[in-house]
């Protein structure tokens, strides 16, 4: 008989950069006709992100939570160590990944109270016992790794041309060598890699080998991305994993229509119509946005040299300081530096976690200083506005070459090299000042150079906004992968 309702289980790795887009995931996948959506992940990530889904819940959408154990004292974590910007020291991050591990028996133990049984598994990159639990399940599992088409190009090519080995041992970390086979010429040094290809103090090598394994087995990958965006990469990534790709982003606009974009993630840690006050008082394109993630602890020394580049810009602008390494010293220095009185009439700083989307999406912010995570990167690319690039680990020296080489919509800062989380102070200063004040005042100008920028990011931000409705790209690719599980249903039914 054929099946007409579709139930789509998600498991997201509990971090706020990989969570945060999957929930969204949740809310638009259960939007469509005849689907149901559960989000299994462990009890405090329920708490924390209940509050994004309690209107839809309400609204009678069929998305709900399944609570899994976190294993934290077997794994030897502290309690409430339930999620990655949790993590008190980085000597943990193998108890972390272990624990990880073990919630697959935890939702083998909780399989048979879902009810009806998932027809499709979408889950996180780095689930990758999930593919074990889908093959013995019966069911397809799609992967998340949160990531553009580009970024996986670049990794794939990078992974079976083998050309990081060559620089192992032919070439110094800091010379630039071509990634192959990609549609324009895209150039790293090892040190700009992720950890996969330039690994940190930290051995998760056997983790990261599991999730690649995994991910060559996928029934297919979802991105958050959408088609126009990158289409050379799109048709080529296509092409890697026999046409299953389903480009389904922005999937922070999934509630653009309806709900308050402040929702996503944490609630924010200041009063947002004050916020949303000052931006008021500032002209159109003139205020900087600066804020580097959830995971991302700048070292005292660098972080007031930001503070200080911000400062010698003349603009006004929303400094967001949190996961800071050291914030008793950095409190010290914003109260005892004169920092705070010398820009008072033009800034505004937010201790935690920042309405961002809404920031961004604000007429007045016309930079986004950002770390380039691709959350980031793909919310200032929907508001439509430029950046200013310092990639700091992980993907993001790679989203950084889309942003300013591909799409010719940010001015990097000149950050040469990854600075692995919790190897802060072995580096020290690695951007000046007035390296940073340079970039944002290039990132501003109104020139021809700059207005051609912000022309660019302002039609893409158009174009992301219209993808998610009804004909647009990533709508329709959304109903082609229901359609694809739908019918690799009936054909096992």
């Amino acid at each position: 008989m054929a099946t007409n309702k579709l139930h789509f289980l998600l498991i997201p790795l509990i971090g706020p950069g990989h969570s945060i887009p999957m929930i969204d995931m949740a809310k638009l996948l259960a939007k469509q006709s005849n689907v149901t959506v559960t989000i299994a992940t462990t009890p405090l990530n329920i708490t924390r992100y209940h509050a994004t889904l309690t209107e839809s819940i309400k609204s009678g959408l069929p998305v709900r939570f399944l609570e899994l154990p976190f294993p934290a004292a077997e794994a030897g974590l502290p309690e409430g160590c339930e999620s990655t910007d949790k993590i008190p020291s980085m000597d943990l991050v193998p108890n972390f990944l272990a624990a990880v591990d073990k919630l697959q028996q935890k939702l083998e133990e909780r399989y048979e109270t879902l009810n009806p049984r998932p027809i499709c598994i979408i889950s996180d990159k780095y689930m990758s016992w999930t593919g074990e639990f889908a093959n013995n399940h019966h069911i397809p599992r799609i992967m998340f790794d949160g990531m553009s088409c580009f970024n996986e190009l670049c990794c794939n090519n990078l992974y079976t041309s083998k050309v990081f080995e060559v620089c192992m041992t032919g070439l110094h970390d800091s010379q630039p060598f071509v990634v192959p086979g990609l549609p324009d010429r895209i150039e790293f040094t090892r040190n700009q890699l992720p950890p996969e290809f330039y690994p940190s103090s930290i051995d998760t090598s056997e983790f990261r080998q599991r999730a690649r394994d995994s991910e060559v087995r996928a029934y297919g990958v979802v991105i958050n991305s959408f088609e126009e965006l990158e289409q050379e990469y799109v048709n080529e990534y296509k092409k890697l994993r026999r046409g299953k790709v389903w480009c389904i982003g922005p999937l922070s606009l999934c509630d653009s229509d309806n709900s308050p974009q402040s929702r996503r993630g944490n609630i924010a840690s200041i009063d947002e119509q004050q916020c949303l006050n000052w931006l008021d008082s500032h002209k159109p394109d003139s205020v900087i946005y600066a804020c580097f993630g959830s995971l991302v602890r700048i070292n005292t020394p660098q972080l007031i040299e930001l503070g200080l580049g911000l400062e010698a810009s003349n603009h006004p602008f929303i400094w967001v300081i949190k996961s800071v390494h050291r914030e008793k010293e950095v409190e010290e220095w914003l109260a005892e530096s004169g920092f705070e009185e010398r820009v008072k009439d033009r800034e505004f700083i937010i201790r935690g976690w920042a309405p961002q989307v809404v920031i961004l999406s604000h007429p007045s912010v016309g930079g986004f200083l950002t770390h380039c995570g691709w959350n980031s990167t793909l919310e200032s690319v929907s508001a439509g506005v430029p950046m200013i690039t310092w990639p700091q680990f992980s993907e993001q020296f790679i989203n950084e070459k889309l942003v300013v080489q591909v799409l010719g919509i940010g001015v990097s800062v000149g950050a040469d090299s990854v600075v692995h989380v919790g190897e802060e102070d072995r580096f020290g200063v690695k951007v000046k000042s007035e390296t940073v004040t340079k970039a944002i005042e290039k990132a501003m100008d109104d020139g021809i150079e700059g207005n051609e920028r912000r022309k660019r990011a302002k039609e893409l931000g158009i174009i992301a906004n219209n993808v998610i409705k009804e004909g647009g790209s990533s709508h329709l690719n959304l109903t082609l992968l229901i359609q694809d599980i739908m019918h690799h249903a009936n054909n096992l039914s």
